[in-house]
């Protein structure tokens, strides 16, 4: 199942999304799923982000083919880093290049949405924990990252974390082909079963030292090829069983 979060005439709902068009939910479906009984047409509604987290937790070099293009030595446990929730774009919104920034990056993720509140996890119970998947551009100005040493500002100014466009409760986080497409082309394919660490393995280490909680995103890497973008640009992470999040790049 599809869900996600649309803005209607009426406000922001949640919803299950089904053949273009949305049946309204009277909450957040991580742990019941309850209908208004409202069905709209696809021009009834836009797409929102899917989830209002409160983490955005990420992880750095979790493919094989990045480590390799980036000559790095392959991480003994989990490289992890956050994006800030301010950083949250809507599909089909505008990135925004910072005046600060020279080189602004794409990297195509596939991203887990927390279904339940967790803590010390246990990796064959993690499975238990996933609500489902979307697709997210992990936004990066990548010269400020080579000059500040750390990743708090080079991850996460303003609109540097789109995703989207829903979440797929039924996809297997080990076989996902995950690719970006930069006007047309593609400039970065890999699989997540290239993954260093998977979702259950990551989900298990991070709920081992901060409490999850429903609606929370974790985004998983990025495979190699990433490049840059510039203003005027349209950028789409493409997730086989999921979608397509497209964004155009303003400044």
């Amino acid at each position: 199942m599809r869900f996600g979060r649309v803005r209607t005439q009426r406000g922001d709902f949640y919803a299950e999304l089904s053949g273009g068009r949305a049946r309204l939910l009277a909450g957040a479906p991580y742990e019941a799923v309850s209908y208004t009984g409202e069905e709209l047409a696809p021009e009834a509604f836009a797409l929102l982000a899917p989830a209002m987290p409160q983490n955005i937790v990420a992880v750095g070099l979790n493919y094989l083919s990045h480590a390799s293009e980036l000559k790095m030595a392959l991480p003994k446990e989990p490289l992890i880093f956050s994006k800030f929730t301010s950083s949250i774009l809507d599909p089909g919104g505008v990135v925004v290049k910072p005046p600060q920034c020279e080189r602004l990056d794409y990297e195509a993720e596939l991203a887990f949405v927390v279904g339940k509140q967790c803590r010390n996890v246990p990796k064959e119970e993690a499975a238990d924990y996933i609500f489902g998947y979307t697709c997210l551009n992990d936004v990066t100005a990548r010269d400020l990252q080579n000059t500040d040493g750390q990743w708090a500002r080079c991850k996460g100014f303003d609109t540097f974390c789109p995703f989207g466009p829903w979440i797929e409760t039924e996809l297997d986080p080990k076989n996902a082909h995950v690719r970006a497409i930069l006007n047309g082309k593609t400039v970065q394919e890999g699989n997540t079963s290239d993954f260093i660490f998977d979702a259950y393995t990551l989900l298990a280490y991070i709920s081992s030292f901060m409490t999850l909680e429903p609606g929370d995103v974790v985004t998983m890497g990025t495979p190699g090829g990433i490049g840059p973008m510039q203003p005027g640009d349209t950028v789409s992470v493409l997730i086989d069983g999921i979608g397509e999040l497209k964004n155009t790049v303003g400044k």
